[in-house]
């Protein structure tokens, strides 16, 4: 009978700090959880100003075209032509 109370009470040592080590690892799995919630708020954050910076980029190409410059002077161009597109589809759409 010794030995099956031995045999109990390992098992109750045994069962405790696996009970411990589930503890810690909802702990770990609820943080690293965590974490990448942030990561993923801040990526997102990170391509609204990726996606600003280039809108800005293009505004100043556009501009520096209009100003003389060689570079982008195609790039405007066609910016201007699809515009001017886009209004004239706008006026025959108000004329139907």
């Amino acid at each position: 009978m010794n030995g099956l109370s031995e045999l109990i009470d390992s098992l109750e040592v045994k069962f405790f700090k696996l009970n411990q080590k589930v503890a810690q690892l909802e702990k770990k799995n609820q943080e690293l959880q965590d974490e990448l919630l942030l990561s993923r708020k801040n990526q997102q954050q990170q391509s609204g100003e990726i996606e600003a910076l280039k809108n800005q980029l293009d505004t100043l190409k556009m501009v520096n075209s209009l100003l003389g410059s060689e570079e982008n002077k195609r790039e405007t161009k066609l910016k201007i032509n699809s515009l001017i597109r886009e209004i004239d589809y706008c006026i025959a759409q108000l004329s139907d």
